[in-house]
């Protein structure tokens, strides 16, 4: 039976369990291993222990997009008339929508009008083009592509998650931490985390292992980190966000697959990018949202972070896993410290 009720998906979870920064090294983070019953139940291990738990001609697929420095500050200018004085304003990109467009959260929203200019620096504004619910503004730029593009870099910061920034600042550090050592490809405002564990040493240890590994790119943005408000799946509106599927990662799950090998995505991002394309080769956007019920197309297995409760991505774990033993598995990590989010230890689930 397909669950509906968001309240499925909740869980308890003390601040404490938070994590503010990355283990050191990277992969010494811990990995809880969520068997494929209840009865084979969990076991604790490392994430170094990776090419232990896998085995030859299985395929481990990872998300090269690159986060790119989303958050800015900015200014309102005083109205001439009615408007009070100058406003200062937060912004956080999460949608590139053209060439000097973008969507961004940004607050307080309801101190701006639509054709209200934006200013980030003396040299670098935008038009408020439309407002949407929830802070969600349309933004023209006053340049376009490559030069935007540079704009942004220079006066934007580290887009670190909600529950991390209202505890302290981004600093000179989550520029490395904050991005995997494989990022390729920039175009995302959130990190794909479970690629975060990941070091050139980790990869070597995999490659002598016979683990094959093949690369696409799902740009994160609001589709993955955006609250459930409704109190029903079925009324919760994903963002989409776009990715891309080569032939080189179509054929490496066609070898897998015909060579006995499981085929296991290096986190959520790279899961939907699987699934929202059926494993063959093709790009554009996917607003897909993977609840119970879900019959999965492609993934055997995936390596995740522990996620918020009641969140879009504790209901696609739960898919893959089984909500019971989800909870089974989030019982355990909290009561044996894992650390949770971003910044926390892994997960490996296989496909119930």
């Amino acid at each position: 039976m397909r669950l509906v009720d968001v309240s499925d998906f909740d869980f308890d979870l003390p601040e404490s369990a938070i994590a503010l920064r990355p283990a050191e090294p990277r992969d010494s983070a811990r990995l809880l291993c969520v068997g494929q019953d209840l009865e084979r139940g969990l076991s604790d291990h490392h994430v170094h222990d990776l090419p232990d738990l896998l085995d030859p001609g299985d395929l481990l697929v990872i998300n090269d997009t690159k986060v790119i420095p989303a958050a800015l500050k900015a200014t309102r200018p005083a109205r001439p008339q009615g408007g009070g004085g100058d406003v200062a304003l937060t912004v956080n990109l999460h949608k590139r929508t053209g060439p000097d467009g973008w969507r961004a959260f940004i607050r307080p929203a309801k101190r701006l009008r639509q054709g209200d200019t934006v200013i980030f620096a003396n040299d670098f504004a935008a038009t408020v083009m439309d407002i949407h619910r929830g802070g969600d503004v349309a933004l023209q730029f006053d340049r376009r592509d490559a030069a935007l593009d540079q704009a942004v870099a220079l006066h934007g910061g580290m887009p670190l998650p909600p529950y991390i920034a209202r505890q302290r600042p981004a600093d000179d550090r989550d520029e490395t931490d904050y991005q995997t050592v494989y990022a390729d490809e920039p175009g995302s405002v959130a990190a794909p985390t479970a690629g975060l564990h990941f070091t050139p040493e980790l990869f070597d240890r995999l490659n002598a292992r016979g683990v094959t590994i093949a690369r696409l790119t799902l740009h994160v943005g609001a589709g993955t980190f955006l609250p459930v408000k409704s109190d029903r799946t079925e009324d919760h509106i994903m963002h989409s966000e776009w990715y891309e599927v080569t032939d080189a990662v179509d054929q490496a799950i066609r070898a897998a697959k015909q060579g006995g090998g499981r085929v296991i995505a290096v986190g959520t991002t790279a899961l939907r990018a699987l699934e929202a394309s059926g494993g063959q080769a093709q790009s554009g956007e996917t607003d897909i949202f993977i609840t119970p019920g879900y019959r999965f197309k492609v993934v055997d297995g995936l390596m995740t972070n522990f996620h918020l409760p009641k969140s879009t991505l504790f209901m696609l774990v739960s898919a893959l896993a089984g909500v019971d033993m989800m909870h089974a598995a989030y019982r355990h990590a909290i009561q044996t410290g894992y650390r949770f989010y971003s910044y926390g230890d892994s997960s490996l689930l296989w496909r119930r």
